[in-house]
């Protein structure tokens, strides 16, 4: 069967993503992206190997009317495009993970009875999946709580987020080798999303003596693009901290970097979250604060609530409970053996397989019923 994927705006929404055409190709599918032509999905799908359809789509800015114009005139553009796209290629189903660029898709698939399933990574549902989620065959799940407005709950597969299988493949040994970590020294990465988070960085900058004071711990900052510079002023390392903590601007080895962790300090976006839960780390999770409708704090609530993780709001990074957070996770390793038994509990191991048997199941009975009238 032909599986069509599409996602956009975020590594958020691409990641997902191609954890499903991994496991769709795995079983003798063929699998197509469709995505913006500026955004970092066309980088990231034909690095997988997979090919990538681009149509044109934007959000809109409620201080600038006229923008709501420009986005209307973009959806229904290029849902017209993707209906002829469709009528060529034929897909048994259509998936969509989020962004602007899914309602076009979607409703294309809509117009055409093609099986559409959405996936909605986050525990509050974002505006596409929102609006199409309307006229889906099928509804997929990380959290139960983000369909609770849904009154279809027949359509409802609570799958979790998938993850690439280069996360689970990842082993320690490798990712310390590649890190230049010891085996026997404890390791904690910290890390704001694929962009950085200033505060978060200030806030690790602030225990740097502290951090440093402990014997054997490693730490592995990764700063964002933007911050790197002035994350590596304020350190000032000298030439022998600079073998333990390593700052990096970026890195395209998270499976790697990962499975050398020990503890984590993250935010609490969808994929960071997937990662830490597929390898089992324990997570100081900072929630940014301004996510849509809060959702990264209603993410981490999940894990806090399983005794997966423990969370600090953003405006109390500089109070006493992130320090005294932190060190317990460094210091006690019953603890952070509880919390690594915590996280099994998300079974984000088998959120691939599952969310494949939820889009194959959607193309078959469509397939069936085109067959039986036929």
């Amino acid at each position: 069967m032909l599986f069509i994927l599409s996602g956009g705006g975020t590594a958020g929404h691409i990641n997902p993503a191609l954890a499903l055409a991994e496991e769709l190709q795995a079983r003798n599918h063929q699998v197509l992206f469709a995505g913006t032509p500026q955004g970092i999905e066309g980088v990231l799908v034909r690095d997988a190997g997979i090919e990538f359809h681009s149509f044109e789509a934007s959000g809109f800015n409620r201080n600038h009317p006229a923008s709501f114009f420009t986005a209307v005139s973009k959806t229904l553009s290029s849902t017209k495009k993707a209906g002829k796209w469709f009528d060529g290629v034929k897909p048994d189903c259509v998936v969509c993970f989020g962004g602007y660029v899914t309602m076009s898709l979607g409703r294309a698939a809509i117009k055409r009875n093609i099986p559409l399933v959405i996936h909605e990574q986050n525990s509050v549902m974002g505006l596409a999946n929102k609006y199409l989620a309307k006229q889906a065959t099928s509804i997929a799940l990380t959290y139960k709580c983000s369909g609770n407005a849904i009154k279809q709950k027949g359509k409802i597969a609570i799958t979790g987020n998938p993850v690439r299988k280069a996360v689970f493949a990842a082993t320690r040994k490798a990712g310390r080798k590649y890190l230049g970590v010891p085996e026997n020294a404890l390791m904690l990465l910290v890390f704001g999303g694929s962009l950085g988070a200033r505060h978060l960085n200030n806030a690790i900058v602030g225990l740097k003596d502290s951090l440093l004071a402990e014997k054997n711990l490693f730490v592995v900052q990764i700063s964002g693009p933007n911050e790197y510079e002035t994350v590596r002023e304020a350190l000032a390392l000298s030439p022998q901290a600079e073998k333990r903590w390593l700052l990096f601007a970026y890195q395209n080895r998270m499976g790697d970097v990962l499975a050398a962790a020990d503890v984590v300090v993250s935010r609490a976006g969808a994929t960071s979250l997937a990662e830490i839960s597929a390898r089992r780390l324990p997570a100081l999770l900072i929630p940014f604060p301004f996510a849509t409708e809060d959702h990264q704090t209603t993410n981490a609530q999940a894990f806090v609530s399983e005794g997966a993780a423990f969370m600090v709001a953003d405006d109390a990074l500089e109070g006493e409970s992130f320090r005294e957070n932190l060190f317990r996770m460094l210091r006690e390793g019953d603890l952070r053996q509880q919390m690594s038994d915590a996280q099994a509990r998300f079974k984000t191991e088998s959120a691939s397989s599952l969310l494949a048997d939820v889009v194959i199941d959607a193309a078959q009975a469509a397939n069936n019923r085109y067959n039986s009238s036929s």
